[in-house]
């Protein structure tokens, strides 16, 4: 596999795609952050914007595209949807990574 969702992470995408009348989320690497790499997020509206080198990962009823380039950084990472006291995200233990930035959105690899 892949990635690796939690059925939270799974949840979660599926709302968000249903709340903004998507048919998937994106997960991709492109350079930057405060330590090298940073994830981006994003939708897709329709299957014809996949590239022939993306993969998905099925949802309950939808999907999360990794953009081709970013496969190699982005193989093995388990992601999971934390709902906190004053704030939910998605978290990423990537095993790619080396370090990573306070935040969490940037990794060096």
């Amino acid at each position: 596999m892949i990635v690796n969702i939690t059925d939270k992470a799974k949840q979660q995408i599926d709302n968000l795609c249903e709340k903004n009348d998507k048919w998937a989320v994106s997960l991709n690497m492109k350079g930057g952050g405060c330590a090298g790499f940073e994830y981006t997020w994003g939708f897709l509206s329709s299957s014809d914007e996949m590239e022939d080198d993306d993969e998905w990962v099925n949802t309950h009823t939808h999907r999360l595209v990794i953009g081709g380039p970013s496969l190699m950084y982005l193989m093995g990472t388990t992601i999971d949807y934390k709902e906190e006291v004053f704030g939910s995200s998605f978290s990423l233990d990537n095993p790619n990574a080396k370090s990573s930035c306070g935040c969490g959105t940037s990794i060096s690899i």
